[in-house]
């Protein structure tokens, strides 16, 4: 069975300036972390609801990300940063 992302939530983890979203494959679910400068150039001042706007605006993208990466091989969790997305 391939990763599959049927859950839309995603959440800010501000303690690891990231967007937290889960994925699936089959029953195990698999969970993504992506850095914020993934998504917008960090700077001072960032807010939650800016990374959440780009994270939707970009979620097929990055689901698409998510699968490469995922299929590298299994882990626990994932990080996915800016160079993922070159």
């Amino acid at each position: 069975m391939g990763l599959d992302f049927p859950n839309k939530a995603r959440s800010y983890d501000k303690s690891r300036r990231c967007v937290r979203f889960l994925g699936y494959d089959g029953l195990f679910e698999v969970p993504f972390f992506l850095q914020a400068d993934a998504l917008i150039s960090t700077r001072a001042g960032i807010v939650e609801a800016e990374l959440l706007n780009a994270f939707d605006e970009a979620r097929m993208t990055i689901y698409g990300v998510a699968q490469k990466v995922y299929a590298r091989g299994r882990q626990t969790g994932y990080v996915l940063t800016a160079k993922d997305f070159r």
